[in-house]
């Protein structure tokens, strides 16, 4: 008869394995065999936290802690648990126990810190990334996450050194290439092969770095998706676009968009927002007839981003609250959502004011080719920070971009405007989770423009 230790050691092997749902399951029949066991109390609440339900993984965490007090890995738990819920002080009160118990604690470390950054207290979250820096010098999330905080204050020199510590976490892979990694070596006469490091947001805004590439005196290969090659190939001035898995041709080096933007950096002053992405005239025009039947002012709207996205509880927005955007007379609002978030659509009111597109969106003519040409047609975008505000930016429709308390490093503190795309405005949520008031004020502001 196995041990509950060996139990748990089964069952933990599966959920590492990605089986959360029946790992939960198992846990809580675990749970039954052997109440007063704690460490089975956070091992169900670890399982609860993967699927996004953390009130409950915070009352399995509340629980391992009545039944062991002292319990360092419960209390860091618990106050991640708390945080993505919004409870800011109880969240630090119980990270402070488990540095308490356990004043070495790495991650107890990292989680105050990302507390507090998330939060809109950067300098407080710092204190907490510097101390993990000082008790481990070598971690290499803590070192990503200092240069995304720097990056996002400005501070790039710093910024981009430390945030190249990311491809040292797993999870971030290059492709299989014998040849080296470029890191700002003179370009004359070489050819640098390079590819998008993260989502489709990230590359569409760097794809306008490459013509540094050229500046440089070297050639640029675009290695992508099959599928977003007739996007990328939108892009004015990108010379030769191959699906990923083939090479174009003979290259010196590699390097990702990203890295691109990293050794080439000039500041912002260099980035001049101008529109990059041109959109077939014979597309642009089919959308525009398909749309033109739309009255008043035709308003794209987008409140879902990819939920895989460790930042999306702070970044999307329920249907639910675009609900004064849907009263406003003389205006259209268009869904840009596909995919994930539809679903809202079922289930607010207002959704018959809602023009949704057809099925068949992007699908004869490649990725996102019927989307950017129907964000062509439209004159005003209003999306949460996921690549539909990129796309949008890149072709140069005016876009009101809702962004979070602690936005995307991309987008600064402060200003209403970003020197990336020249027709963003930038909405800045106040306090963390509540979405109404800039709702409200975006709404007021398109009733003045409709």
């Amino acid at each position: 008869m196995p041990t509950v230790n060996e139990m748990l050691a089964q069952i933990w092997a599966h959920h590492q394995q990605g089986n959360v749902v029946g790992a939960e399951a198992a846990y809580r029949v675990l749970a039954e065999k052997a109440p007063e066991n704690a460490n089975v109390h956070v091992y169900l609440g670890i399982a609860l936290f993967d699927l996004r339900r953390y009130e409950e993984a915070v009352a399995a965490y509340r629980r391992a802690i009545e039944i062991q007090p002292f319990f360092p890995v419960a209390h860091n738990n618990l106050g991640n648990a708390l945080r993505m819920i919004g409870q800011v002080e109880q969240a630090d009160h119980a990270l402070a126990l488990a540095l308490e118990q356990k004043p070495d604690y790495l991650n107890a470390m990292k989680n105050r810190g990302t507390l507090w950054v998330w939060d809109g207290q950067i300098d407080r979250g710092l204190r907490w990334y510097q101390a993990a820096i000082a008790l481990q010098g070598d971690d290499a999330e803590v070192r990503r996450n200092l240069g995304i905080i720097y990056l996002l204050q400005g501070r790039y020199e710093e910024g981009w050194r430390e945030y190249r510590y990311r491809w040292k976490l797993p999870g971030l892979v290059r492709p299989a290439f014998t040849k080296p990694v470029w890191q700002g070596e003179p370009l004359a006469g070489k050819t640098l092969f390079v590819y998008p490091e993260q989502g489709l947001g990230d590359a569409i805004q760097f794809l306008r770095i490459l013509p540094r590439v050229r500046d440089m005196g070297g050639t640029v290969i675009v290695g992508c998706e099959t599928k977003l090659v007739p996007l990328f190939s939108l892009v004015e001035g990108m010379g030769q676009i191959v699906p990923t898995g083939t090479s174009g041709g003979p290259f010196d080096y590699h390097a990702s968009l990203v890295e691109v933007a990293d050794y080439t950096w000039q500041g912002l002053q260099s980035i001049d927002g101008k529109p990059y992405l041109h959109v077939a005239e014979n597309l642009r025009e089919y959308w525009r007839n398909r749309l033109a039947s739309l009255p008043g002012l035709k308003v794209g709207i987008c409140w879902q981003g990819n939920r895989e996205h460790h930042a999306d509880i702070y970044r999307s927005i329920p249907l639910a609250t675009f609900e004064p955007l849907a009263q406003l007379p003389g205006v259209s609002l268009v869904s840009l959502q596909f995919g994930e978030g539809t679903d809202q659509l079922a289930r607010v009111p207002f959704a018959p004011r809602i023009h949704r597109l057809p099925e068949d969106v992007d699908r004869s003519g490649g990725a996102f080719l019927d989307t950017a040409a129907i964000v062509a047609n439209l004159d005003l975008i209003i999306t949460v920070d996921t690549s539909t505000g990129h796309l949008a930016g890149a072709i140069g429709t005016p876009t009101w971009l809702l962004l979070g308390k602690v936005p995307d490093w991309r987008w600064g503190l402060q200003s209403d405007r970003t020197p990336w795309y020249q027709n963003h405005r930038l909405w800045r949520q106040v306090t963390q989770g509540d979405w109404q008031p800039l709702i409200a004020e975006v709404a007021h502001a398109l009733g003045k423009v409709s």
